[in-house]
């Protein structure tokens, strides 16, 4: 990720559809605050990074948050401006993250959790792989009412089983 990125991370950020999937309030971000996340997005506990067009213009963010390596396990997020949606860049994010989970830092298993409500990303997770695991009902507390959460895994076997 490159400091160039926080004007394109704040287009997301403050854009109310994408932020309405989210239970984090990103909304309130501001220019310093992406500029700080940028440059402590990289650790050995949690790594973001950007994926980018051909010509190196940042389309999203996709991470590996909570490595445990005594677990062999992490958990994935991604979130992709609305110009790149529905492009393939989020798939090909999403194999290369994954690629580099399971084979780079040798992980057995690679989670995730959405907003039931979140039709979109429910059925990408599910294109990608991903096995629905279960649901958290009225988990989170968002906007006034209780909403569900979905769970999806996938684990190193299914990753070779799908993607060699």
């Amino acid at each position: 990720m490159r400091n160039e990125d926080a004007v394109y991370m704040l287009e997301w950020m403050h854009d109310p559809a994408v932020n309405s999937n989210f239970r984090f309030d990103f909304g309130s971000m501001n220019k310093e605050k992406v500029l700080a996340f940028i440059e402590n997005s990289f650790s050995e506990e949690t790594q973001h990074f950007a994926f980018v067009s051909e010509s190196d213009e940042y389309l999203g963010t996709i991470s590996l948050k909570h490595i445990s390596q005594v677990d062999r396990n992490a958990e994935y997020a991604i979130t992709t401006r609305v110009c790149a949606q529905g492009t393939g860049a989020a798939f090909n994010a999403t194999f290369n993250i994954l690629k580099y989970a399971f084979e780079e830092l040798n992980l057995h298993r690679v989670y995730l959790n959405v907003l039931e409500e979140n039709g979109r990303a429910n059925a990408f997770y599910r294109k990608c792989g991903f096995v629905y695991e279960g649901q958290f009902k009225d988990h989170l507390y968002l906007r006034g009412e209780y909403k569900n959460l979905n769970w999806y895994a996938m684990s190193k076997q299914e990753w070779t089983a799908m993607y060699r």
